[in-house]
Formats: C-alpha cells, sequence, structure tokens
C-alpha cells in the first residue's frame, strides 16, 4: 500500500477519559502513516486521561470539543475502546448524534473492544454483525446484532476488533475500509 493511501482523509477519533491507551494510539499512528489526519474529539476541551487496562497511562491533549465537531467535515470516525471510555460516551447524546450522522451519511465506522456501546446506544446495531470485547456481545445481541467471536468483522461501512491483541487486523483492515471511502468506491460486506 502506497504510504498516501489515505491522504486528504479526515478521520473523527471520539475518545474520553477512560479510552484503552492503545486502541488510541496504534489505530491513530496507523492512519497518519497512510496520510490521513486524523481529530481527536472528546465532550470537554483539554486532555483525556487514557488507560492501559486497569491503570492509568498518558494523558492526549484533544483537538476539538464534542459539541464543536460537525460530522459532515469528517470522512470516517474511529471509536477506541476501553470500558470507561465507551460507557461514559454511550450516554453523551451528542456523541450518539455523531455517529447516527456519519453512519446514516455511510461513511466508515471502525471501532474496537468497549467502542460498539456508542452504536448500540446510538441504536445502530440492528441487523448489523460485528464483533467487541466479549462482556459486550449480550448488549450488541439484544439491540439486535450479530455479535460473532472473531479478530477482526467488515460488514458494510463498518469494520470492528474484539481487544488490543487484535490491532494488527484491525489497523489493516481499516485502511483499507477507509481507503475505499477515499477513492469513492462501494463499501460492500466482506465479513
Amino acid at each position: 500500500m502506497p504510504e498516501t493511501i489515505l491522504e486528504g482523509l479526515r478521520v473523527a477519533i471520539l475518545a474520553t477519559n477512560g479510552v484503552e491507551e492503545s486502541e488510541l494510539t496504534q489505530p491513530r499512528e496507523a492512519l497518519q502513516q497512510n496520510g490521513a489526519e486524523t481529530v481527536l474529539i472528546a465532550p470537554k476541551p483539554g486532555s483525556i486521561q487514557a488507560m492501559r487496562h486497569h491503570d492509568k497511562s498518558s494523558q492526549f491533549e484533544v483537538d476539538l470539543p464534542l459539541d464543536e465537531a460537525r460530522p459532515e467535515e469528517f470522512d470516517a470516525v474511529l471509536l477506541p475502546g476501553g470500558a470507561l471510555n465507551a460507557d461514559a460516551l454511550r450516554a453523551d447524546p451528542k456523541a450518539k448524534e455523531f455517529v447516527q450522522r456519519m453512519d446514516e451519511a455511510g461513511r466508515p465506522i471502525a471501532v474496537i473492544c468497549h467502542g460498539p456501546w456508542l452504536l448500540v446506544s446510538a441504536e445502530l446495531v440492528g441487523g448489523r454483525t460485528l464483533t467487541s470485547y466479549h462482556t459486550i456481545q449480550d448488549d450488541i445481541r439484544n439491540a439486535g446484532g450479530n455479535w460473532v467471536d472473531t479478530e477482526v468483522v467488515r460488514d458494510g461501512n463498518w469494520v470492528s476488533s474484539r481487544q488490543p491483541s487484535d490491532l494488527p487486523a484491525f489497523n489493516r483492515e481499516m485502511v483499507e475500509l477507509f481507503a475505499t471511502q477515499r477513492q469513492g468506491g462501494e463499501i460492500r460486506k466482506v465479513s
């Protein structure tokens, strides 16, 4: 893949305190290495506290507060995991509206670990096939989604993975899906 396969693509990263550090940093790095611009969006300006599982790790500066973020200004969205992060975002009406508008426009959504909680609360998982951290499979099934236990799943404009150990496969599929968006190609179910 050429290093600029995602050049010109603007990716929103929705996260808040409690985000799993590797699920924020590694996909962000993969996107940037392929030419995408990434914008870290959080409910509040300032910085967010990342976690390495149960332990606090680095803090990351927020690029744009959620109330100033306009979905139409982004080509794709990344939803990293971390239980605290995902639980806070799923209760935020602006976060739910952001992903609803992105999905409605057919823009790609990459989601990992506990990140699908936001999609569940935004009422988007019905009829979709995805994976996540195993502890939220019941939430996905109860919302009408088809949960599968595999390292990466592509369904239409979505790509999902279970956990940090899946990051290599997740990053590969995310870049491929986002490249399809950049090229204006049709996004199809691959699973």
